[in-house]
């Protein structure tokens, strides 16, 4: 059963992780609690470019959050209010989806995953 609550982006990050690996995490705050929102690579290493490259979902991504948010900078989800879906109740339970605080909509990471790398 998917759980859905209210949180504000506490803070961002978008960039390099330790490995080099282009990222982002949304840090929520609900009552009490703290979840992140993220962690995925946007970007994949090209051999014959022998560095890491930019990817469509990565872009695909940074697009979604910002629309569905209802902003136009990545600096401006600081302090927004959102709707989280998670894939269960309780601790452990993944935030999956984020949504807009009035609109009905969303932005849900593992269904673009799925619709930019369909055979993994």
């Amino acid at each position: 059963m998917a759980e859905i609550e209210n949180g504000q982006i506490e803070s961002t990050m978008l960039g390099l992780e330790d490995h080099g690996i282009m990222s982002f995490f949304l840090f929520l705050k609900f009552n009490g609690t703290g979840q992140g929102f993220g962690g995925y690579a946007m970007d994949g290493y090209d051999k014959q470019k022998k560095k890491r490259v930019g990817s469509g979902f990565g872009i695909d991504c940074i697009r979604s959050i910002l629309e569905t948010v209802g902003v136009g900078k990545w600096e401006d989800l600081k302090g927004k209010y959102v709707r989280v879906r998670r894939d269960g109740d309780g601790w452990g339970a993944k935030i999956v989806a984020i949504g807009n605080i009035v609109e009905d909509k969303w932005f849900n990471i593992e269904e673009l995953a799925k619709e930019h790398f369909p055979n993994d």
